[in-house]
């Protein structure tokens, strides 16, 4: 058995993004995630489809985002390319014909040399995609084909102690094992969490007394990867699921408090995110940190939500999703950073071991196709498409709003046909107008969410806390709900007496002039030709500043066709700034900021500056001191 959860998540077939939501996804299928199956060989030419490139994460990855963006934006062309590769990876599963090994097996191997050395963590991402693909297509072939991915697992995790990333990331099996077990209610697929558990990274232990990696990871680490770490703060909630059926009495926001709380205080960037360059890499505004653990963290902060029914998870997954998340990607997201800096004063390649990376190489900081690794080029698709996903969430007797971005929702309850819209330019300003209309009238639980980055807010004239807010009534005719955020603009203090301003849920940045040279070349693994080349971008304007003072304009410009766009902000600060001494770091002239500056002494008179939504510059200041 396993237990039930506080909510529990809809799909494509009920939600539909409006608004600038909309937008950013369309300039995400316009763009690398929309076009990867053309250009990119590791997903046009994949052994998942028959050709000789990659077979193991990247077209799962990319699939994973790539199927909910299609049937969230309804368009034809790209379901068709959706329905292409499922096709493939259906038809390619194997039979019983090869013995008990091979039963079920689904990834692109060529032998049972191959078969036993497989890092299963491939196996778990590509039966989490199958599920989101049901979700959205309601394909009736798809739970056949998961209960015999379940069957080889189960074969596999007696047989076989999960190698390499499996080890470190079992638990997203359980998302796959949970999902079909409520459909089945076959005791035997819950023996492979069990053999799982028994035999894979064990994070509370990891988290124990003793946690290892409260200092920068100077070499490669399994236990201290960014996006291992990202992923594993909803391990133990997703285990106790199973694990409170069997007499344990596990709080499952218990542990992903404790691992995230640790994350923060020795690791925690001003985005809320964590700092890994790869590996964990402390709170230094110069040190990076991954796009693919942003979009990790989100998927887990999405799932934390629905198994604890705690509104903190929804706060933190907005803080990332509108802060980190469009940092690292280009206006029209073409390109892909691999890791982002608070402090990012240029993203030019560095020097063989001369680099502020702990353990990256020198393109980390590059935005391109395929710099650094392929592995956020595919997994930075999931991000926009399944936080669409998390607007609304399903209760005991109804619908909540959780996470807040304009979107749609229609559903059925009772015979009467219920749409529920939500208008809003949040978090780009602090209106919300939900627009509930019924056909007929109809008795559910409606709750709306109050922000923990806004100061209470007035409902409808009324003031009302954070938090949820529940509304149990019979709904009739159309209704409205008018929430008025109370935003106030707060300094945060950051490591070494630097401080950064944030209004709602936006950080704010000073831009830096941006001057993009692309890099275009061909050789025998890769073409990069515009548009899907990669990028030299360097500073064209002075970045060497302090606040001169605490105070700040708060100015709304409205939404253009880029949402977060680097040119025309829809929002931003003006705040009083002295020049001071910065300096680079050393042997990083020109390529890298100090963590502090040299000086904290001003050389000239205050001058007006604008302050741009973190996500927005790809160039940026953020943590900066103040002059007193």
């Amino acid at each position: 058995m396993i237990t039930r959860t506080p909510y529990s998540m809809l799909t494509s077939k009920e939600i539909k993004p409006s608004g600038w939501l909309r937008k950013q996804l369309e300039i995400q299928a316009k763009g690398l995630c929309g076009n990867l199956h053309k250009i990119w060989p590791d997903i046009r030419d994949s052994k998942w489809i028959g050709g000789d490139r990659e077979g193991w994460e990247r077209v799962p990855y990319w699939l994973d985002g790539f199927v909910p963006l299609a049937y969230l934006l309804e368009d034809e062309e790209l379901i068709k390319v959706v329905k292409k590769y499922i096709d493939f990876i259906i038809e390619k599963q194997h039979g019983p014909e090869k013995g008990i090994a091979w039963e079920g097996w689904i990834c692109p191997v060529k032998n049972i040399d191959e078969l036993n050395a497989y890092d299963d963590w491939a196996v778990f991402l590509i039966a989490k995609m199958l599920i989101v693909y049901y979700d959205c297509s309601g394909d009736e072939r798809i739970p056949g084909v998961v209960e015999k991915i379940v069957k080889n697992m189960r074969f596999r995790s007696v047989h076989f102690i999960p190698k390499d990333w499996a080890s470190s990331r079992w638990f997203e099996f359980l998302i796959t094992v949970y999902w079909l077990y409520e459909r089945t209610g076959e005791e035997w697929m819950l023996e492979t969490v069990d053999n799982l558990w028994y035999s894979a990274v064990d994070y509370k232990k990891i988290f124990g007394a003793d946690w290892k990696n409260k200092k920068p990871a100077y070499e490669w680490q399994h236990r201290g990867h960014v996006v291992n770490l990202a992923m594993a703060l909803k391990s133990d909630a997703l285990l106790c699921r199973y694990f409170n059926t069997k007499g344990y009495s596990t709080d499952p926001d218990e542990f992903a408090e404790k691992m995230f709380s640790l994350l923060q205080e020795y690791h925690g960037t001003v985005t809320g995110h964590f700092n890994g360059d790869e590996c964990v890499s402390g709170k230094s505004p110069v040190h990076g940190t991954e796009l693919c653990g942003i979009v990790e963290a989100m998927y887990s902060y999405e799932w934390l939500f629905v198994l604890t029914g705690k509104e903190k998870w929804l706060d933190r997954l907005e803080s990332i999703t509108y802060n980190s998340l469009p940092a690292g990607l280009s206006d029209d997201m073409w390109t892909r950073q691999y890791d982002q800096m608070s402090n990012q004063i240029a993203c030019l390649k560095y020097e063989e071991d001369n680099t502020p990376f702990m353990t990256n190489g020198i393109e980390g900081g590059l935005f391109g196709l395929e710099t650094n690794y392929g592995c956020c080029t595919v997994n930075f698709a999931q991000g926009w498409p399944k936080f669409a996903l998390s607007t609304f969430v399903k209760n005991d007797n109804g619908i909540s709003a959780a996470a807040i971005a304009p979107s749609i929702l229609n559903f059925s309850k009772d015979g009467a046909d219920i749409k529920i819209t939500l208008d809003t330019e949040y978090p780009f300003n602090n209106e919300l107008r939900y627009i509930i209309e019924a056909s007929k009238p109809v008795n559910f639980d409606f709750e709306y969410r109050i922000p923990g980055c806004s100061k209470g807010a007035y409902v409808n004239g009324e003031y009302k806390g954070c938090g949820m807010h529940k509304i149990s009534r019979t709904w009739e005719g159309t209704n409205e709900i008018n929430i008025t955020l109370n935003f106030e603009t707060e300094i945060i203090s950051r490591d070494n007496d630097l401080f950064s301003f944030k209004r709602g849920p936006l950080v704010y940045s000073l831009p830096i002039g941006e001057k993009w040279e692309p890099v275009e070349y061909e050789d025998e693994n890769s073409v990069r030709k515009f548009p899907y080349c990669d990028y030299l971008i360097s500073p064209t304007t002075d970045w060497q500043f302090a606040f001169s003072s605490t105070e700040s304009e708060f100015k709304y410009n409205g939404l253009s066709d880029v949402p977060f766009s680097s040119k025309t902000p829809p929002c931003e600060l003006h705040v009083k700034m002295k020049p001071i001494e910065w300096g680079y770091k050393e042997g990083l002239e020109g390529l890298c900021a100090r963590e502090e500056p040299v000086s904290r002494e001003a050389k000239g008179e205050s001058v007006d500056k604008v302050l741009y939504p973190f996500g927005c510059p790809k160039l940026r200041m953020t943590e900066i001191p103040i002059i007193k």
